[in-house]
C-alpha cells in the first residue's frame, strides 16, 4: 500500500529562529545591494582627482580621505582589535571611529582605500546595531557624505533608498543627531512617505541624510522644519 500520509503531515515544522523563504530572499537581495553599493563607491572613488580626497566631506571634521578610510573600517578590524580601540578612546564609540578614520587615511594611500571597499563587497560586516540594513545604510549614507559634499550628481538606486527609508523611525534619527519629532519625510522622487507631523519634501536620498543627522545643502528640501536639517 502507499503513503497515505498527507502531504502537509510529512513536512517538518519550521523550527524557531528559522527564516521562511520570502525572509531569506529579502536578506540576499540586501547582500546583493550592499556588494553593489560597495563597489560602485570603490569605482566612484577610484574617479576622484587628488584635490577631491582632500575636500570636506558631510561628515563634521573629515575629508573624503577619513570617509572613505572609514567606510572599510569594519572589515580590516577584528573584533579584538575593535575592543581594544574602543578601550584606548574611553569607551566612546564615535571617539573611537574618529580616531581611527584619521589613523588610517594617513596609513593608506587612495587606491588602497577603494580597493578595500571593492575587495570586500561581499564581506558580512555588520554594524553594532541595524543588521544588513544597517550595513546598506553605513554605506549607502557615507557614500552621500562623499558626492553631495562634492557636488556629484550620483543617484543611490530607487530601491536602495526606499529600503532604508522604510527603516527610519524617531529614535533611530536621535541616534545620529537627528529630531524627527513632529516631522513627516515626504520622498517626491520616490512616492514615499512615514512619520507623523508637518510635511517634510525632498528627494529620498536627501530625506535619508537628514534622518542620519547630516545638514543638506540649502534649497534641497523644503517645509515648515526645513531650516532644522539644511546648512545656513
Amino acid at each position: 500500500m502507499g503513503n497515505t500520509r498527507s502531504a502537509q503531515s510529512t513536512q517538518s515544522p519550521r523550527r524557531t529562529g528559522q527564516a521562511t523563504d520570502s525572509e531569506q530572499r529579502t536578506r540576499s537581495a540586501i547582500r546583493s545591494a550592499i556588494a553593489a553599493e560597495r563597489c560602485e563607491l570603490a569605482d566612484l572613488l577610484d574617479g576622484l582627482a587628488p584635490e577631491q580626497w582632500e575636500a570636506p566631506s558631510l561628515c563634521a571634521g573629515w575629508r573624503v580621505r577619513e570617509v572613505a578610510a572609514h567606510l572599510s573600517f569594519g572589515f580590516r578590524y577584528p573584533l579584538p582589535r575593535v575592543l581594544w580601540e574602543l578601550l584606548k578612546s574611553g569607551g566612546r564609540l564615535h571617539r573611537m571611529t574618529d580616531r581611527c578614520a584619521r589613523a588610517d587615511a594617513a596609513a593608506y594611500g587612495t587606491t588602497e582605500l577603494a580597493d578595500f571597499l571593492r575587495n570586500h563587497a561581499h564581506h558580512p560586516w555588520t554594524p553594532p546595531v541595524g543588521g544588513l540594513v544597517g550595513a546598506l545604510g553605513h554605506d549607502v549614507v557615507h557614500g552621500l557624505d562623499i558626492t553631495v559634499a562634492l557636488g556629484l550628481d550620483r543617484r543611490v538606486p530607487r530601491e536602495r533608498v526606499r529600503l532604508l527609508l522604510d527603516h527610519v523611525t524617531v529614535k533611530s534619527a536621535k541616534f545620529f543627531g537627528a529630531d524627527l519629532t513632529g516631522v513627516r519625510l515626504c520622498a517626491d522622487d520616490l512616492d514615499w512617505s512615514g512619520g507623523s507631523g508637518a510635511p517634510l519634501h525632498g528627494a529620498g536620498q536627501d530625506l535619508l541624510l537628514a534622518a542620519f543627522g547630516r545638514r543638506v545643502p540649502a534649497g534641497r528640501l523644503s517645509g515648515e522644519h526645513s531650516g532644522r536639517f539644511m546648512r545656513g
